[in-house]
């Protein structure tokens, strides 16, 4: 269906007529110009005709671009039930370690966890979801959204370093939590991905699993890390435990305060295994929305409108004056 955005600026369209009146008038209370009828007087009031016309046009053309005309489809229902998910990535300096397998190349973490979350954030159709980065500090990135293809390219643009170096897990829980306090009917579940302990933020993650506790939000906590890494050394190969600095036992009591679970992510496989655990949870019912697509059509009459102000305008110029005359002339000898 087609229709205008803002239908009442249709209102400008005999805008002209009024500059125009007053210009008559003007020219009414100066003098009198009577110009010689003759065979270049009526063509040169027959071009001006043509001249008005054209004018009209462009006027008319731009006036309906400005009102923003819209090609409307039908109605479509979005999902009435689903989940609120939000998603607090870890992005301190630890995340760039290597020791991930994805597609049988070794990667560090965080480049595992945009792969394996961005598919996860593509099967959750009629789920609304959030996006928290922290390290340093904590920061929104994306608020409760059921636009998951900008949810899960703010995750792509993310780079280790970003918001810092440090850890800050009781930030990035309370900042959750604040958000999920403008939602009313909500699941109110916060994944919590990370690979170290809290050292940095203004809060700890204790004080605010306590206040998440009181406000009905769970933690799904997700600790990401191999066991064993091989590092090259100068005395050969050894083997060691990349995951040290992992509290896993903080992750646990979060978990637990909260109601919620903590999960062991080793590698990828791991991480969705975790995922398809959370898709277990039950959703909620949300009121029936529906939304219609639409389409932007104002460059089709600014396009013609634009083109037929060249076209006005080389007409003016002799050389595209000439064969126009000629043209004419020949027609008239017919």
């Amino acid at each position: 269906m087609l229709t205008l955005a803002w239908a009442w600026l249709l209102l400008l369209l005999p805008l002209p007529l009024i500059f125009r009146k007053q210009q008559q008038e003007v020219e009414i209370s100066g003098h009198l110009h009577l110009p010689g009828i003759g065979e270049n007087g009526a063509e040169q009031i027959q071009q001006r005709v043509h001249s008005r016309k054209a004018y009209w046009l462009v006027w008319v053309l731009l006036v309906i671009a400005v009102a923003r005309p819209l090609w409307m489809g039908d109605a479509i229902e979005l999902p009435s039930k689903g989940r609120d998910l939000m998603l607090a990535v870890d992005l301190s300096g630890s995340m760039q370690i290597e020791d991930m397998v994805l597609n049988g190349q070794t990667v560090d973490r965080f480049t595992m966890i945009q792969d394996v979350v961005s598919d996860f954030i593509e099967r959750r159709k009629g789920d609304k979801l959030g996006l928290i980065l922290f390290a340093d500090h904590a920061y929104l990135q994306a608020p409760l959204t059921q636009d998951r293809r900008s949810v899960a390219q703010f995750l792509q643009e993310a780079q280790i370093g970003l918001v810092g170096k440090q850890t800050a897990i009781g930030e990035a829980i309370a900042l959750g939590v604040k958000r999920f306090d403008m939602v009313d009917k909500s699941n109110r579940i916060l994944v919590l991905l990370t690979d170290g302990s809290n050292n940095s933020g203004s809060i700890s993650p204790e004080q605010a699993a306590a206040i998440a506790a009181k406000r009905g939000v769970k933690i799904y906590a997700i600790g990401v890390g191999a066991d064993v890494m091989e590092r090259r050394s100068i005395f050969g190969t050894e083997r060691v435990n990349p995951s040290m600095d992992l509290d896993e036992a903080q992750l646990i009591s979060l978990a637990k305060t909260t109601g919620g679970l903590y999960f062991r992510a080793r590698s990828s496989q791991d991480l969705q295994l975790i995922y398809q655990e959370i898709d277990k949870l039950e959703p909620i019912s949300r009121d029936q929305l529906s939304y219609r697509p639409q389409a932007e059509l104002f460059y089709l009459p600014l396009a013609v409108a634009l083109l037929l102000t060249i076209f006005m305008a080389l007409s003016q110029l002799p050389l595209f004056n000439r064969p126009v005359q000629w043209l004419t002339a020949r027609r008239g000898d017919r």
